[in-house]
């Protein structure tokens, strides 16, 4: 479909279905919006190689909210997270000169040649690159080259023009999103869409671990790729255990928003490091790599051991992991409950065992792991004012609600399931102290990344 003709076709009626099944209903008219703009300008990306009577595609990648897990997949632990609404997403056109040009809002321009001046692949790893969208791009571009099997192993060039509402900064994976959205655009232009979402996931870590640079697990990736809630066991990490879920919580009158809390992550590099670490720790005093290998009971019969040659908080951290562990498959199991139940009142029930567990969860992340101020800035703590200022709200509204700690912690986001009609009220008492656009309502969204065909 080429320019004009698609410019078109994002006024039909067909659009405005298939865009109501991945943003909301009440999207639509702003989405349509972005991708006219997004058709408008695909042009202005590669004046010399663009054709405008050739082919234009579509795709979009969501971000994630993780529900439960809060720092369990770095050691093989479970976690239950979910794709959410908002999305990086591109207007994209083949090239034939194996040149990647990406161009996303007001971000510098990334292009990437993907041959050597002789016409050599050049897909190995540049340290200049390391930390940068081209690191991606060539490591996305390595992994298919070197694909086997169905997909086969062919790459090339593109030009893409897209645009990402995902918030930086919010724990919702704005990487993840960019890592699969450039993954499915590869896999469709070059492989005619047959690589999985788990193939695409690792694919993603595999460039993000060993191009760009951060040493990442696997849960975003496998989130933002598949869509909807999503169970994941990483017992074995070469081969997770997964589980798509529906999760419909408009259907129960509930909201699920995330509250940035407006805190710098600078500076938080060991705080972050010290979780995986001391679990580690831990694991490694009773000669295991992670505390996957473990079980709880293990680790409680020779608690004073450990308090003696690790300190509480590694004893403490370790806790919260089997806890939080057991709770992923109590909320998975309520959300299961909740899709099959037969009446308003069973599904009612399903929910407020779920909100329970958050509750729980939030807890045992203040309590246990500890991650919701640095312990080296103790003037800063925004997550707990929040999570202090949302539990207070319940209380006085006489609400069951729920919230806790969104994502790596120490600085940034909680996350707070609200009722519908009440919705309002929190919006203005939470902005009122961080400001507004503080809270963001998080739609889940049930398809993953994918090449939108109009």
């Amino acid at each position: 479909m080429n320019k004009k003709e698609l410019l078109l076709k994002i006024d039909s009626k067909q659009a405005s279905e298939i865009f109501s099944g991945l943003y909301g209903s009440s999207e639509i008219k702003a989405v349509r919006e972005r991708y006219k703009l997004l058709i408008s300008e695909i042009s202005k990306t590669s004046p010399d190689n663009f054709s405008e009577n050739g082919d234009l595609h579509i795709f979009s990648a969501p971000g994630r909210t993780e529900l439960a897990g809060n720092h369990t997949d770095h050691n093989r632990g479970k976690v239950l997270a979910a794709s959410v609404h908002l999305d990086n997403a591109a207007v994209v056109q083949k090239r034939n000169d194996n040149i990647v040009f990406f161009r996303s809002g007001n971000f510098p321009d990334v292009k990437v040649k993907l041959t050597d001046d002789s016409g050599a692949p050049d897909l190995q790893p540049k340290p200049e690159e390391q930390g940068t969208t081209e690191a991606l791009i060539r490591g996305i571009a390595a992994s298919f080259g070197a694909a086997k099997g169905a997909a086969g192993g062919a790459t090339g060039g593109f030009s893409a023009n897209a645009l990402s509402n995902v918030l930086p900064g919010s724990g919702l994976s704005s990487s993840a999103a960019l890592e699969m959205l450039l993954c499915r655009i590869f896999d469709c232009l070059y492989s005619e869409g047959k690589r999985t979402p788990l193939e695409i996931a690792q694919t993603g870590k595999f460039a993000e671990n060993n191009y760009f640079g951060k040493p990442c697990g696997l849960m975003d990736q496998i989130t933002c790729a598949l869509g909807g809630a999503v169970a994941i066991d990483f017992s074995n990490e070469a081969n997770p255990k997964i589980k798509q879920i529906k999760f419909d919580l408009a259907a129960a009158d509930y909201a699920l928003c995330v509250v940035n809390t407006g805190g710098s992550h600078a500076n938080l590099t060991a705080d972050y490091a010290s979780i995986p670490a001391e679990m580690k720790s831990a694991a490694a005093f009773f000669g295991k790599s992670v505390l996957g290998e473990l079980e709880k009971e293990t680790v409680l019969n020779s608690a004073a051991e450990v308090r003696k040659a690790l300190g509480d908080r590694a004893l403490l951290r370790s806790l919260h992991f089997f806890d939080e562990n057991k709770r992923v498959e109590a909320m998975t199991a309520a959300l299961v409950e909740m899709e099959k139940a037969a009446t308003n009142t069973a599904k009612q029930q399903a929910l407020m065992s779920y909100l329970d567990l958050v509750n729980e969860s939030g807890d045992s992340s203040w309590e246990l792991l500890q991650n919701v101020f640095s312990p080296s800035h103790p003037e800063a703590q925004g997550i707990v004012t929040a999570l202090a200022l949302t539990k207070n709200f319940f209380r006085n509204h006489k609400l069951q609600g729920a919230c806790r700690v969104h994502g790596g912690g120490f600085a940034g986001t909680i996350q707070a399931y609200i009722p519908l009609d009440a919705m309002g009220a929190y919006r203005s008492y939470i902005e009122g102290v961080f400001g507004a656009g503080a809270v963001t309502e998080l739609k889940i969204r049930d398809v993953g990344a994918v090449e939108v065909v109009l």
